[in-house]
């Protein structure tokens, strides 16, 4: 017998949670795969990977970074109750970069390993706007691509948008620039808009059945 969606998200986040292939294949040291959503969130938001907070609480975009991110979310109409789903390209804390300054960027391997988790998410999910955040995301469902012509633009594809944003963490200087947080700022409202325009449509959904 086939599991209802909200069951077959709910397993798949247990497998997630439960998995230790990165450890395995000796590229990080300590797994914990973080992850958080429900299978009635209309909206996606892909990051890089979790951070040393997020890995201590077990929540996505807890840190400092998630402060930013909410901070953004907000601006866009999208609040703390309204929280959308939340994973990343890997899982797993990945460690600090070999500068120190910020963390390590997973390599091309972990996004291997983790890309079925994340497929298989998306699958059962079936979110109408998918939020990248950060190169890695944009350039696993865009391509190569520099921020610049990223940031701001949305893009559809099967009935699905996509809408990039910069990563908001504090080691990041691209934000310094005015251009570029003009290009947040219109990146803001288009999520507003796709944002609305889900509501708009499930308003008129409710309101049909009830006829």
């Amino acid at each position: 017998m086939t599991a209802d969606p909200a069951t077959a998200l709910a397993r798949l986040q247990s497998r997630i949670r439960a998995c230790r292939r990165c450890v395995a294949a000796g590229y990080i040291g300590h797994a914990r795969p973080i992850v958080a959503g429900t299978i009635r969130d209309r909206i996606a938001i892909v990051g890089q990977a979790p951070g040393a907070v997020e890995l201590a609480v077990g929540q996505p975009f807890s840190g400092r970074s998630g402060v930013e991110l909410r901070r953004w979310l907000a601006e866009a109409g999208l609040d703390e109750a309204h929280l959308p789903y939340r994973t990343a390209i890997t899982k797993c804390f990945p460690g600090k970069s070999a500068t120190g300054s910020g963390d390590r960027r997973p390599s091309p391997a972990e996004i291997a390993l983790c890309a079925p988790w994340l497929e298989q998410e998306l699958a059962l999910l079936r979110p109408r706007i998918v939020l990248l955040v950060g190169g890695l995301a944009i350039e696993r469902f865009w391509g190569r691509i520099a921020l610049e012509e990223a940031v701001g633009t949305s893009r559809s594809r099967g009935g699905v948008t996509f809408i990039a944003l910069p990563h908001p963490s504090g080691a990041s200087r691209w934000l310094n620039g005015p251009a570029h947080r003009q290009l947040l700022k219109r990146a803001l409202a288009k999520v507003r808009r796709a944002a609305r325009r889900l509501d708009n449509a499930a308003t008129a959904q409710t309101i049909r059945s009830r006829c």
